[in-house]
């Protein structure tokens, strides 16, 4: 019951600060509704027990980019541009479109409840770090490399050098 309970309002958060980014008007709260939403479907994945992307979420999404809208926001964003409207005159065609995939969703989602029993949630942290240092390690940090070669060349052509002029 009180996992039925956390689950909707957990839901309710996140539709509701999702909608909010998008019809806010203000730049800066619809960048914290962002964090908003992205911390429900944290505590979403919490809730199913899949505590590894939780963390993920968490440490990603809520404390990464989420952080990082914001000093964009902060930052770059003029006094003017913080106050524009996000809904453009195609909002009927979006609002169908989002209706009929929500019925597609509901659908299938009904049909994986009547099909699979509700089990317990296991913890799956261990196995994904086993799975990373054990099988999928050569992988893993290939994959490191090649991020940290794409974050010195994102330096290398971001760098200006200075004009040479006269002294």
């Amino acid at each position: 019951m009180i996992q039925t309970a956390a689950f909707y309002s957990l839901s309710a958060l996140v539709l509701a600060s999702a909608l909010a980014v998008v019809l806010h008007r203000n730049t800066v709260h619809s960048s914290l509704f962002l964090g908003l939403s992205l911390a429900g479907v944290a505590g979403l994945f919490a809730l199913l027990g899949a505590d590894f992307l939780f963390a993920a979420q968490i440490m990603v999404y809520v404390s990464g980019i989420a952080v990082l809208v914001m000093f964009a926001v902060m930052l770059l964003g003029r006094k003017s541009d913080l106050h524009l409207r996000q809904v453009n005159a195609l909002w009927g065609y979006a609002l169908a479109v989002c209706a009929i995939s929500a019925a597609g969703l509901l659908k299938v989602a009904r049909g994986f409840a009547a099909a699979a029993p509700a089990a317990a949630p296991v913890p799956s942290t261990a196995a994904v770090g086993r799975l990373f240092l054990g099988r999928y390690l050569l992988p893993f940090e290939l994959v490191s490399l090649l991020l940290i070669a794409a974050l010195l060349g994102a330096v290398f052509f971001s760098h200006s050098e200075p004009a040479e002029g006269p002294r």
